[in-house]
């Protein structure tokens, strides 16, 4: 789908988006503040009858000049409006108070995102994820994320696993074609992937390579399950370019993982895929590339979610464009078999063999 491709706004509408730009944060923040303080929710409450600024200072325990600002603001933002000194909720005020994938957003944005984004322009400047000193001094955000606080981990895991969650079932399909029987999954994090395998297939043999405190979490919850005795745990340091693969699964899963990375980094992943998958096997790619979306919004919103790596997770990589994506795939010796969209929300498969 081709966008971003044309600019048909009249000079009106262009400084109008310009001033949405230019108190974006506020209008971040007074939205959260409505949603969290439960205005909208009494709001809603109301139904189509509305609800006056005194009902809601009433019921909140809030000040009427607390209550008054938000509202007013909620006006101007498009999540209420006013008729007759009463407030009714709009349909983008309930899906930022009820929508799960508007939540996810909204909650990984503020607990992750945004007291480090101050300092995006220092991250393009030097490539480093500088926006992560918020939490403490990390090098990665995947070294820190099980010592990160237990707000900020739910916010980042329901983020991950909202688009990864709903991508499973279509892309466990995909996967099981060739009926595989010894899966490497690289970038394994807590394991779900892996139990849903071992449950879809009784036969596969999985081994999850990641750092050494993912893969803890992997095993404690797999741990509980009946599927310990078919699961392997390979402890790895991806960016060490040393560190080699096990040899010999026939195929190799890695989703949401490859994102994380450089360009070079990429490469030198998928090259070490190349050295461990057996002759015929198969390396199976899941990602949300921004220029294969159906929507312009998904598109836009992968590409937002790239400045969270460039400024909070590592500082180098993103929510790829499947085209320079494919260009690695090439370099390290693959070709793409098959390429799957609209897996799940906003996902692709990729399933490349070896050239």
């Amino acid at each position: 789908m081709p966008f971003f491709t044309k600019d048909n706004k009249t000079a009106l509408e262009a400084i109008e988006q310009a001033q949405w730009i230019a108190f974006a944060p506020i209008v971040f923040q007074a939205s959260r503040a409505l949603r969290d303080l439960g205005i909208l929710e009494i709001v809603m409450e109301s139904k189509t009858h509305g609800v006056s600024l005194e009902e809601v200072v009433q019921k909140t325990g809030l000040s009427e000049y607390g209550v008054r600002v938000l509202l007013e603001a909620g006006l101007g933002i498009g999540l209420v409006v006013k008729n007759d000194n009463l407030y009714t909720i709009t349909k983008t005020g309930l899906f930022i108070l009820n929508d799960a994938m508007t939540k996810a957003n909204m909650d990984f944005t503020q607990d992750v995102c945004y007291e480090g984004m101050f300092g995006l322009d220092k991250s393009i400047q030097t490539g480093k994820p500088t926006g992560l000193k918020v939490f403490g001094e990390w090098p990665t955000v995947y070294e820190a994320l099980a010592h990160l606080p237990p707000k900020v981990q739910q916010s980042w895991f329901t983020f991950d696993h909202y688009y990864s969650d709903r991508s499973f079932a279509p892309a466990l399909v995909e996967l099981f074609k060739r009926k595989p029987k010894h899966i490497l999954d690289i970038g394994g994090n807590t394991g779900k992937f892996t139990l849903k395998c071992m449950a879809f297939d009784a036969d596969v043999r999985i081994t999850i390579l990641d750092l050494p405190g993912q893969l803890a979490m992997a095993k404690s919850n797999i741990a509980k399950t009946e599927y310990g005795s078919r699961v392997d745990y390979f402890p790895i340091n991806i960016l060490d370019d040393a560190q080699q693969f096990p040899k010999g699964a026939d195929a190799i899963w890695m989703s949401q993982f490859l994102d994380c990375f450089s360009e070079n980094e990429i490469v030198s992943i998928l090259k070490r895929c190349h050295t461990a998958l057996a002759t015929d096997g198969r390396v199976y790619i899941m990602e949300t590339f921004w220029d294969r979306q159906k929507f312009e919004t998904a598109a836009f919103s992968l590409q937002m979610t790239s400045l969270y790596f460039t400024n909070i997770a590592n500082g180098n990589s993103q929510m790829y464009n499947s085209e320079v994506f494919n260009r690695l795939i090439d370099k390290a010796g693959f070709v793409i078999e098959e390429q799957i969209d609209n897996i799940g929300i906003s996902h692709t498969v990729q399933v490349c063999r070896k050239k």
